[in-house]
């Protein structure tokens, strides 16, 4: 894999190997101690995780990644939950939370804000190359200039470090500037360009353009639902866009604010979706909380070495999942979907489950 543009220098391996290297035997042996490690920092300098490791006994050691005490997702939008002092703290991210619910707050010191894109840049990396490449946004420009961004502007943005001649498929009213994509085709279309894009916002946009996208690599998230209201998975979302605009290279990713830089990466080949060597999942039994075997559903834990800041690493999601196989795939390491969103009802059934968990915050 070809190094990054440019004079700035590296030491760090994913700039070198990549970070799809891991099978899932090496990866839990490299995992474990550093998760481990994030555990105590965090019960030490975070006063509300160490009072939730309290209320639930857990006290290690663990003998693997599954035995690490978890966090709802969800306790980011009513506690605060830091582990570097009020000062140090650079940016403070928002989610963007649903009607009458807060938003999730998660807080970066000036180290874990350094990470976060250069980390995001090595796991995008083993799809689109070493070099900017130049980006078609299937969106407005409005929405990444907002004062409060959305989580899609925030995604834009996050995205628009990554490429180049960035051009936007939607003008400032919404509509398709189809002026707009045909000089950036003319300038850009005979070699690789990245495409990105909000799930829904490509197939609403891209399919009916009526022009050549064959040299683009799309890299597209969230949106899922309204795809599925129209009976569009992931297979015939793949179809659609080979037959219909010649784009054959598309990459699904997975990925919340609560762990920003870690994203859970489509293969070349679709089929699933795999763990960055930095991060792992854990699908678990809704009622008994064990890990589920490959083939079995159940809600999604993830797991990064990312959040240093904030006690991240270890968060139980609200979505459920699968594990399709392990060291299966393109890729090693375990290869899953997401599924869906629990429902309200379901979310509540897990929030009493919990509740011990959130009291002692």
């Amino acid at each position: 894999m070809r190094r990054p543009d440019g004079p700035r220098a590296t030491t760090d391996p994913a700039d070198r190997v990549g970070v799809f290297t891991l099978g899932q035997t090496e990866r839990e042996r490299v995992l474990l101690p550093r998760l481990a490690e994030l555990t105590e920092r965090h019960r030490h300098a975070c006063p509300p995780y160490a009072r939730i490791l309290a209320a639930i006994g857990s006290h290690g050691p663990y003998a693997r990644v599954a035995e690490l005490p978890w966090l709802p997702v969800r306790m980011f939008k009513t506690h605060e939950l830091r582990s570097v002092p009020e000062e140090e703290v650079f940016r403070v991210l928002t989610s963007s939370g649903t009607t009458g619910q807060r938003p999730s707050r998660v807080h970066l010191d000036r180290a874990a804000a350094a990470a976060q894109p250069r980390m995001l840049a090595a796991t995008l990396r083993a799809v689109l190359g070493g070099r900017r490449l130049p980006m078609l946004i299937a969106d407005t420009r409005s929405v990444a200039r907002a004062t409060t961004l959305s989580a899609r502007g925030a995604g834009v943005l996050g995205m628009m470090n990554l490429g180049r001649d960035h051009t936007f498929v939607l003008d400032e009213g919404g509509e398709v500037d189809a002026a707009a994509v045909r000089g950036f085709l003319a300038r850009h279309g005979r070699e690789p360009f990245l495409i990105f894009g909000f799930t829904y916002m490509v197939w609403l946009h891209l399919r009916g353009l009526g022009l050549d996208l064959s040299q683009g690599v799309l890299i597209h998230s969230g949106g899922w639902k309204r795809l599925a209201d129209q009976a569009v998975d992931a297979a015939e979302f793949r179809r659609r866009l080979a037959r219909e605009c010649g784009l054959t290279r598309i990459h699904d990713f997975y990925g919340m604010v609560e762990q920003i830089g870690t994203i859970f990466l489509e293969g070349p080949e679709g089929g699933g979706l795999y763990c960055p060597d930095f991060a792992d999942v854990v699908i678990r039994d809704p009622e008994t909380w064990e890990e589920a075997p490959p083939g079995v559903p159940g809600l999604i834990e993830v797991v990064s070495t990312l959040p240093t800041s904030y006690p991240g690493h270890v968060l139980l999601t609200e979505d459920l999942g699968v594990v399709h196989g392990v060291d299966d795939g393109t890729w090693p390491g375990k290869r899953f979907s997401v599924l869906g969103r629990l429902s309200r009802a379901e979310a509540r059934g897990c929030s009493d489950t919990l509740g011990g968990m959130g009291a002692a915050a």
